[in-house]
């Protein structure tokens, strides 16, 4: 393959990642919202107290998108590891989130529902490329490339339908 197939295939990679990445996140987001409004409307909850219940929603979804549609394609030998730095990370970008809500609502007394979801939104965003470039990185780790050959190798004979270069049958299998 030569050096400007590869970066497309790359590049194509990457942009399919992020649609996927953004579709959940999307979604994440619209969940943090519409859970943030309906907590802050429907309870005496301080407007930061709301967020940070809106975020651990939006990050219990946000687990189960990125691991089941976004990243389904990557390593899933150490679960726990993945969940624990999927929390330490998603509580990085809570922080993130939330601070920022928290100072305009109280450093900067901006404090109309209007500003809330403003600053709600922003906090949203940066955090985003914060869990985005970690949860890429560190949570959701691509299988090396050896692993991924030798994974998709035990699968074909598995599923027996592995053949030798030559075209013959691979051993110990009858044509």
């Amino acid at each position: 393959m030569s050096g400007r197939s590869a970066l497309r295939s790359r590049l194509r990679l990457l942009t399919r990642e992020i649609v996927k990445f953004g579709a959940v996140g999307g979604a994440g987001v619209l969940v943090n919202l519409v859970v943030f409004n309906l907590v802050r409307h429907t309870t005496e909850l301080p407007v930061v107290r709301a967020g940070i219940v809106a975020t651990v929603v939006a990050i219990l979804f946000n687990y189960i998108g990125f691991r089941y549609f976004t990243y389904r394609d990557r390593d899933k030998s150490g679960r726990t590891k993945e969940l624990v730095l999927f929390v330490f990370f998603s509580a990085v970008g809570l922080v993130i989130e939330n601070g920022i809500l928290y100072a305009a609502t109280y450093w900067c007394g901006w404090n109309t529902p209007l500003q809330n979801n403003v600053f709600k939104f922003l906090g949203i965003g940066i955090a985003t490329l914060f869990r985005f470039w970690s949860y890429r990185s560190w949570v959701f780790k691509a299988l090396p490339a050896k692993e991924a050959v030798e994974t998709a190798e035990s699968f074909l004979s598995a599923s027996g339908t592995e053949d030798t270069p030559s075209g013959a049958p691979a051993r110990g299998r009858r044509p």
